[in-house]
């Protein structure tokens, strides 16, 4: 899949006489290649993959996707060094959108349509991932979603074949229908084709280095912020949506929580924006939704440089960066659903405090809570916050500031794209990190898109004698 992908940036380089449509070419020819070898080597036991072997196969194949996604990058006409061609590869299948490529605005084409298919891909592969390996590997309390799902989903499409289908026709949908509302909105067809690929992954990558401050249209922000939301939502709820049930989203909890917190967070700003920027109520609105809804959902698009906005947008956009949309859906961070598994645990030994004798169960969704979910999403915050703590120091010790070192980790490890700072923040880019940084930083955005447990485990010898 890869490997074809790479032929539409090589026709589109080949029809405007950009000479990187060769390079596009032969990378596709060195994929395609690998590819295929890889398929007919391994076709006669692929249909008996056991536990361990897809612990490894969903890690490689992430690695995998962002090596080969480099060479583009890497002998293009661009001059990037193999490490930022891998860190920008990275970044766009992880639906990161950290960059280190300046001057986009006069870039060739197939390279801003590469940026933007990457994002796309992996946007469709961690749904895939997420519906239906994700909850098999028990990873971080994904299971949970193979029970929430399994009275619709997995009787509808009871095969992973038949949940990729449905899933990326719905995906392909929402991004024509954002291509053609941007496209009415003032993007020429290239650049609503680009940035409908990006916002629907909830990727952030755009064709102008001002990303979407660029068009400076309330339409066009508007438009962006709902696409953003809609590929923050659950998929497998508009499964359920087109087959008979309309209220599937609206009942949802993690859907409820998530848009909650969304417009909390939105008029906390909006109201900041008024009172200490003395900025004009409807225009601190635009601004609060577009980049607060960018930064929770970890699309990582900027319509502002919210660095300038003072103390507490600041802070407050740092944690924005930890939640993270729903599970099922592009979006990144730490999920919704933990954070309600979370609450509904701490609830019940609040409970559990004064009423001692009394029997509670932490509930979600209106049903109980397993154990082993709750297990898993107690370990996950630890081992978030610890590896977190970790790619910062690390940062530190490469010799980057404290400011760039942990907002850095932090939107590697969440998936976000800008961090904060003047070098890594909305108006930067990762350009002038050095090299180990840069790698270090690669490794975050790996372990943050695959839930941590899915690279970590592989790190564990008890994994390889059992």
């Amino acid at each position: 899949m890869l490997g074809t992908a790479m032929l539409v940036p090589a026709v589109a380089d080949a029809a405007t006489d950009n000479p990187d449509w060769s390079v596009f070419l032969a990378s596709a020819f060195v994929t395609l290649f690998v590819g295929g070898t890889l398929i007919l080597t391994t076709r006669a036991s692929f249909n008996n993959l056991v536990v361990r072997q897809a612990f490894i196969l969903t890690t490689l194949a992430w690695v995998a996707m962002a090596a080969f996604g480099a060479l583009p990058f890497a002998f293009s006409n661009l001059g990037l060094s193999y490490t930022d061609a891998f860190f920008e590869a990275m970044s766009g299948v992880t639906t990161t959108g950290s960059t280190v490529i300046t001057g986009l605005d006069t870039a060739p084409p197939g390279i801003l349509l590469w940026r933007a298919l990457l994002q796309w891909l992996g946007g469709i592969g961690i749904i895939v991932m997420a519906i239906s390996i994700l909850p098999l590997l028990q990873v971080g309390g994904m299971q949970l979603f193979r029970m929430e799902s399994s009275d619709s989903s997995d009787k509808a499409f009871p095969r992973v074949a038949q949940i990729s289908a449905a899933t990326a026709i719905i995906y392909v949908v929402l991004t024509l229908i954002c291509a053609i509302a941007m496209w009415t909105a003032g993007m020429t067809p290239f650049e609503a084709a680009a940035h409908s690929m990006t916002t629907i992954a909830t990727g952030g990558f755009s064709t102008s280095d001002a990303s979407i401050g660029h068009f400076d249209s309330a339409y066009m922000d508007w438009i962006v912020i709902i696409f953003m939301i809609l590929g923050s939502l659950p998929f497998v709820l508009y499964f359920a949506m087109i087959r008979g049930n309309p209220r599937a989203l609206v009942r949802d909890t993690q859907v409820q929580w998530f848009l909650i917190t969304v417009v909390v967070s939105i008029i906390m700003i909006a109201v900041w924006l008024v009172t200490k920027n003395d900025m004009a109520m409807w225009h601190a609105v635009r601004l609060s939704s577009f980049n607060v809804v960018s930064i929770i959902t970890g699309t990582g698009y900027a319509s502002a440089d919210y660095n300038a906005w003072g103390v507490l947008p600041v802070t407050a956009f740092f944690f924005f960066m930890f939640i993270g949309g729903c599970a099922g859906s592009t979006s990144c961070g730490i999920k919704i659903f933990r954070y309600q598994i979370l609450f509904a645990n701490a609830r019940v030994q609040f409970r559990r405090m004064w009423q001692p004798n009394v029997v509670y169960s932490p509930r979600y969704n209106h049903k109980p809570i397993p154990e082993s979910v709750t297990d898993a999403v107690m370990s996950f915050f630890f081992m978030f916050a610890l590896v977190f703590g970790i790619l910062a120091l690390a940062l530190t010790l490469i010799g980057l500031d404290f400011m760039t070192a942990v907002s850095g980790a932090a939107t590697a490890i969440a998936n976000v794209g800008p961090a904060l700072g003047s070098t890594i923040g909305p108006s930067g880019t990762f350009a002038p990190l050095p090299d180990a940084a840069k790698w270090v930083l690669s490794i975050g955005m790996l372990l943050g898109r695959l839930e941590l447990f899915t690279v970590l485990v592989l790190f564990s010898p008890a994994f390889w004698r059992a």
